[in-house]
């Protein structure tokens, strides 16, 4: 299944977490692989939802604040594809579909 409804990638998940360097959980570095950079987060974020559009969504758990989904697939940049998986809930109290993290498949 695909995800649908209202699909929320906030900015600063963008800006100030996933293209941020950091000490521990740096995902910046695998990113920038296929250019994706703190100048250009807009294309990360198409990029993003191009993948949510291209690749099935698998129920990954639940609790009281949602469903999580799981969604696995090529995240094409500029200059090459990067395997990742990103991680989504469907919040309870709202229905909306919000970003949880993405990471190197491995």
């Amino acid at each position: 299944m695909k995800l649908q409804g209202t699909i929320i990638i906030p900015d600063a998940k963008l800006t100030q977490y996933l293209l941020v360097p950091r000490q521990e959980d740096d995902k910046s570095k695998f990113l920038a692989q296929a250019r994706f950079t703190q100048d250009n987060p807009n294309e990360l974020k198409q990029a993003i939802l191009t993948l949510i559009q291209t690749y099935d969504a698998t129920s990954d758990r639940q609790d009281k604040y949602g469903t999580y989904y799981r969604v696995e697939g090529d995240l094409v940049g500029s200059t090459r594809s990067l395997a990742v998986v990103t991680v989504w809930i469907e919040r309870a109290e709202d229905g909306n579909i919000h970003t949880v993290t993405l990471k190197p498949k491995r």
